[in-house]
């Protein structure tokens, strides 16, 4: 791989970056003692992947080279194919590794509903995931990241969801990795819902992974209130997903006031990492990545006093 000619001629705009306010660009340690570390979810490149401007094995390059985040969060619809080969696997663990980068956790997708009615279905998609849970222990995963679908009212939801969770926990623990659920659509983006859920597994390898931004609950319940329902997921919290859509000409996101969703974090007792997640349209993916990578900074420093 040439990482150098990669990261000049990437549709990436890598280049300039290094000009925004407050973007740092350079690998540079995250500070001794840090509230938390900063990490990188693969979504935030969803579209130079689809558009086959970056693979699996160009992410940790890039993603400390270009960014300077040094732990990655992987999403398994970008290896569906590749993962069934180890030599690939191996291949990845070997960059990561090469580029002192850490592998933190897979989010999985469309491999069924873990709370599906039907009981067949619902072991079938459980043992899709198995999968990813072997992948994720081969990089060196904490967690794979699951959708916590099904049907019918709060209370069949909830014991069908955790039922799948708990047989996918079990089978997850064998292997020393979690099953975290994101609040991701529908009843899921119901923090009330979702901490319940988990409190119902009543496992200590299963948690959650708090997203800022996906508590659209749909178009006849819609907006779940997401400080609220960050409040409720962070005593289960296991990884959190800081995603960005919009910024203002200070670097902070437009609609989510950052600073109090940090300190909800923080109250928590949260001390792990924060993985940008930039899902806008106004600025290019490496932009909004810096942008939303240079808030979580400003927070930390502007929070530290008050936690340390």
């Amino acid at each position: 791989m040439d990482r150098r000619k990669f990261l000049e001629t990437s549709a990436l705009g890598v280049a300039g970056m290094s000009l925004l306010p407050g973007a740092h660009t350079a690998p540079g340690a995250t500070p001794a003692g840090a509230l938390y570390r900063i990490s990188l979810a693969q979504w935030s490149l969803h579209k130079a992947h689809f558009a086959g401007e970056m693979t699996n094995l160009k992410f940790p390059v890039v993603s400390r080279e270009a960014f300077g985040i040094d732990a990655i969060e992987y999403v398994n619809t970008f290896m569906r194919d590749e993962s069934r080969d180890p030599r690939y696997i191996t291949e990845l663990k070997n960059i990561c590794e090469a580029e002192g980068v850490t592998s933190l956790l897979i989010m999985c997708d469309r491999e069924g509903r873990i709370g599906d009615p039907d009981e067949a279905a619902r072991i079938t998609t459980v043992e899709n995931h198995y999968h990813w849970i072997g992948i994720g222990a081969e990089l060196g995963c904490h967690s794979i990241r699951v959708n916590a679908a099904s049907e019918g009212d709060w209370n069949t939801q909830r014991d069908l969801a955790a039922d799948g969770l708990r047989r996918l926990t079990e089978f997850a623990e064998g292997v020393g990795l979690n099953v975290i659920v994101e609040n991701h659509g529908g009843i899921s983006s119901n923090g009330a819902w979702l901490a319940e859920v988990i409190r119902t597994v009543d496992h200590p390898r299963c948690g959650t992974l708090p997203d800022f931004g996906n508590f659209n609950m749909g178009k006849e319940e819609g907006w779940y209130d997401i400080y609220q329902g960050v409040e409720e997921l962070m005593p289960f919290a296991k990884g959190v997903s800081a995603k960005t859509h919009n910024f203002d000409d200070a670097g902070n996101e437009r609609d989510k006031d950052y600073l109090r969703l940090m300190r909800i974090v923080l109250d928590a007792g949260y001390r792990g990492y924060v993985g940008v997640e930039y899902e806008g349209n106004e600025k290019p993916e490496a932009e909004g990545i810096i942008l939303t990578k240079a808030l979580l900074e400003r927070c930390r420093e502007t929070l530290t006093p008050q936690y340390v």
